[in-house]
């Protein structure tokens, strides 16, 4: 019988044992789904924004995506978030991305036999996945706000895998129910008058489209950072 266990932040990484599906719904793997869904080439996870920069001077042609508490890093070509990506052609490209929390899981999950990268848009074809390759043990680690402190939308992500896991998944009227609190707890920020060049409301909807993509994305190990893959889902 799975095993499965619910984690949080980068000590939850650490500790993930059998598949490891990280997860950040706002906003890094959830930018991932829409990335390949638009045909991108290659993903490249990063943990240190050091190395994002050194594998950009070697794929001069890549985009640089991602954040440091929610902003673009100096010289990055666009912050970590779906809605301001559209404005790029992504479609054979390679995308190096780095971010505050979900590619900081992907990169501390050592211990785990396989690493998934974990969103709502894609959370059924993660559930599909599993309950045909039936590893003994899943570890499902919400990576939070910038991998510090607990976020609720990451740990119903979470919920709602292993609901479809344990065979009773939460109902659509239920689960848009709380996609629609999220509004007004973690996902208040996106509303953010303040920020919405670099953190646009757009983004709440496009990160809380549940089961949008029928595929997973598997980070692969290299020497100092993932390459991500989607691997299609049919159901």
């Amino acid at each position: 019988m799975m095993e499965i266990l619910i984690q949080e932040l980068l000590d939850g990484a650490r500790q993930a044992r059998g598949t490891a599906v990280i997860i950040d719904v706002f906003r890094a793997f959830s930018v991932e789904c829409y990335l390949f869904s638009r045909s991108a080439g290659q993903i490249f996870a990063v943990g240190q924004a050091e190395t994002a920069y050194r594998l950009k001077r070697e794929h001069p042609d890549a985009l640089l995506v991602g954040e440091r508490n929610g902003f673009p890093l100096p010289g990055f070509d666009c912050g970590n978030s779906p809605a301001l990506l559209e404005r790029f052609d992504v479609a054979g490209r390679t995308i190096i991305h780095t971010t505050s929390a979900g590619t900081q899981g992907i990169a501390a999950a050592v211990h785990a036999d396989e690493v998934l990268a974990g969103s709502l848009v894609n959370a059924r074809a993660i559930a599909e996945y599993l309950l045909r390759s039936q590893p003994e043990a899943v570890t499902l680690v919400g990576m939070g706000l910038n991998a510090v402190s607990s976020a609720e939308e990451d740990l119903l992500c979470a919920r709602y895998i292993r609901s479809m896991l344990l065979g009773a998944p939460l109902g659509r009227e239920e689960l848009a129910q709380q996609i629609a609190a999220l509004k007004h707890t973690s996902g208040q920020r996106l509303f953010n008058p303040d920020t919405q060049d670099v953190m646009p409301s757009e983004d709440f909807e496009l990160c809380t489209r549940a089961d949008r993509f029928p595929f997973v994305i598997r980070a692969f190990p290299t020497e100092d950072y993932y390459r991500m893959k989607a691997i299609p889902v049919p159901y």
